[in-house]
């Protein structure tokens, strides 16, 4: 049986590691006493997070604008790579 996945909700759903990537790129996300190794990995499974959901049949066949996950996949890369 498969579910159907309602394309609003996943978005919805991924706006958090959205918020995540960027928050911690711009310094408003509290990673107080987190060592820069554990930051990464956080920000790198909110990247996979999001390539996963873009991936979706439903998400690829949906016309909306996807920018904003896809930027904060560039930015948790570069953010990474930085940070590294």
């Amino acid at each position: 049986m498969e579910i159907e996945r309602d394309v609003t909700q996943i978005l919805s759903a991924a706006d958090d590691s959205v918020d995540l990537i960027n928050g911690v790129n711009d310094g408003s996300w509290n990673v107080e006493g987190m060592e820069q190794s554990d930051i990464n990995d956080m920000v790198q499974r909110n990247v996979d997070h999001l390539e996963i959901i873009l991936a979706y049949e439903e998400v690829v066949a949906d016309s909306s604008d996807k920018s904003s996950y896809t930027d904060a996949i560039s930015t948790g890369n570069a953010y990474i790579t930085a940070n590294s």
